[in-house]
């Protein structure tokens, strides 16, 4: 009896050992990933296809950006042809430009410039990188830094910048991404769009206070936080080790990733209003995949400790897999494009948002980072 009650303990305590090394299926990981780009892939056969909501717009804006954004990270983690085809398919289309041209400041529309940087870098073209080139040297040698007016826009063109400093191996994308970062957080509205006593971000200087959500609280937006968070995970595995200005993104990684732990929902997910969950509360993914993509990274990276972490990230990614992902792959509870709570409602399991794209590729995004957990 005492032999097999000691076979049982060491049993159990191997299993939970086990468990600890290996807090995600991998396998079943990766397979959630495709299951939810097939259904995306299969809708969308045509790379080229404006997208109709309320007008018509190319398939080259920021919502598709974003997509192609989590797209290649499954193909850094899953290489398949089918999916640098996909990719390489809508840049040729849209002959590697942006919506509104090369002389385009707004991040949002040169946020396509992430993909066309990875494609290149797979397979070095000049082609690829022509318009890219010409729009990033216009944002670099010209001295506005007060572009990034909304926090969204970090994450469209932050990453931009970081990817061109590495493959021009120059310095000044580095030093002009961090000045224009510094000014969004510092000096847009009266006092800059980031709050440091709360950890959070104000998503523009309209919400700043003495603006308040209907509790009484600041307003804060899940997926504008989600932006900036997953802008600095990427922007860091992005530029060197010793580039300037590291240890600020870090600083401001960490101070996010604790500010996040006490708001989020018993289920998993994150509320659209992170300090106020009676404003339009309930499941939402965008938002909530963003912050595990941010989160993951932190505690791959040692930045922060596995220990506090991956309780939340393990709750938060069961939440999007066996809540928001659905049988054929659609992705429900998405909230629909805006910049606050009360935009794209309702939030619900069964409801199509306006873009299905953006949410998919910060789903992607999240996952990639889980995959690559050691």
């Amino acid at each position: 009896m005492k032999k097999l009650l000691l076979s049982f303990t060491i049993c159990f305590l191997y299993t939970n050992i086990i468990s600890a090394q290996q807090p995600f299926d991998k396998k079943l990981v990766l397979k959630q990933m495709i299951l939810a780009n097939d259904y995306f892939m299969q809708k969308w056969p045509e790379t080229g296809k404006t997208i109709i909501t309320n007008k018509e717009r190319p398939s080259n804006i920021w919502t598709r950006g974003v997509y192609y954004e989590g797209l290649m990270a499954l193909h850094e983690i899953f290489p398949k042809d089918a999916y640098y085809d996909y990719a390489y398919s809508w840049a040729e289309f849209h002959k590697w430009g942006f919506n509104g041209g090369n002389t385009t400041r707004n991040a949002d529309n040169y946020c396509a410039a992430q993909t066309y940087i990875d494609l290149y870098n797979l397979e070095p073209d000049t082609k690829k990188l022509k318009n890219t080139i010409a729009n990033t040297n216009m944002l670099l040698n010209t001295p506005q830094l007060d572009d990034w007016s909304w926090i969204d826009a970090i994450q469209m063109g932050m990453p931009v910048f970081a990817k061109m400093g590495v493959l021009e191996k120059d310095n000044r994308y580095f030093e002009k991404m961090y000045q224009m970062y510094m000014y969004t957080r510092n000096n847009h509205g009266d006092h800059g769009l980031f709050n440091v006593k709360d950890g959070l971000w104000w998503r523009d200087a309209d919400f700043d206070p003495p603006y308040k959500e209907p509790n009484g609280e600041d307003c804060y937006w899940s997926r504008g936080n989600g932006w900036v968070i997953a802008a600095l995970a990427k922007v860091l595995t992005i530029i060197p080790e010793n580039a300037p200005h590291r240890e600020q993104y870090v600083k401001d990684l960490k101070l996010m990733a604790a500010a996040l732990i006490p708001i989020q929902r018993p289920d998993g997910f994150w509320n659209v209003s992170l300090h106020d969950p009676t404003n339009y509360g309930g499941k939402e993914l965008s938002g909530t995949a963003l912050f595990v993509y941010g989160i993951t990274y932190g505690i791959n990276n040692g930045i922060l400790k596995k220990e506090t972490y991956l309780p939340i990230i393990q709750k938060a990614w069961n939440a999007m897999t066996t809540e928001g992902l659905q049988p054929n792959g659609f992705l429900a509870y998405l909230q629909s494009t805006g910049k606050e709570p009360k935009d794209g409602q309702p939030v619900t399991n069964d409801k199509i948002p306006d873009f299905e794209d953006y949410g998919l590729g910060c789903f992607l995004l999240a996952g990639s980072e889980i995959y690559k957990m050691k």
